[in-house]
């Protein structure tokens, strides 16, 4: 834990003293760490995050369904694509919000919920994107913070397709269900814990 903390610092000051000056510039990313619930509900917390929608990427079909990829014979990854504004925050602090709430050790699984769906991956779209995770898994690597290996893959992002309705904003939208409050809630609870500089107002 002191490990990732102290690397949870460190790219936080990163991300701070890269912030560019002027009007805005908005850039996406697409990320898959377990379940989108989980992801969506975190990075919505975070400053310079405009909007986290949740669906499908890295699969060969069209226009796929939940129960679907559910099936892990997709090759679709549950992700969130992510629009910043990368004035206010970068691709160095939402990568280290990736590491930092969900186990990039364990293969095609979080927790329970177990397929290649759930696997862990960053869909990087330009080159700029592809050396940012490159860096970010080097420096993790190097500082030997995890036990085991680590095993989120880098893949080129193709297409992302949004998943249906009911899956978007979830955790806002159904605190009180048990999913929510055993799983998300503690993952939410450790990132405002650790970027608690870094959080959005409260409305």
């Amino acid at each position: 834990m002191k490990k990732i903390l102290f690397l949870c610092l460190s790219f936080a000051l990163t991300a701070t003293a890269q912030k560019k000056q002027g009007a805005s510039k908005y850039d996406t990313i697409t990320l898959g760490g377990g379940c989108y619930w989980c992801v969506e509900a975190v990075y919505e917390k975070l400053k310079g995050v405009q909007s986290v929608v949740s669906g499908f990427s890295g699969g060969k079909t069209t226009n796929p369904t939940y129960e679907e990829v559910s099936t892990g014979r997709t090759g679709f990854a549950e992700s969130v694509q992510i629009t910043y504004d990368s004035s206010v925050t970068n691709l160095d602090e939402i990568f280290k919000v990736f590491f930092t709430v969900h186990d990039p050790t364990t293969l095609n699984r979080q927790g329970a919920d177990e397929g290649t769906q759930y696997r862990s991956v960053i869909f990087y779209k330009n080159e700029e994107q592809k050396l940012a995770a490159q860096a970010i898994l080097a420096a993790l690597k190097k500082a030997k913070v995890y036990d085991n290996p680590i095993v989120t893959s880098l893949e080129p992002f193709i297409k992302f397709y949004k998943a249906e309705a009911y899956h978007q904003n979830y955790y806002e939208n159904n605190k009180s269900q048990p999913y929510c409050q055993m799983v998300i809630q503690p993952k939410v609870a450790k990132f405002e814990k650790l970027f608690k500089d870094r959080l959005k107002k409260k409305k």
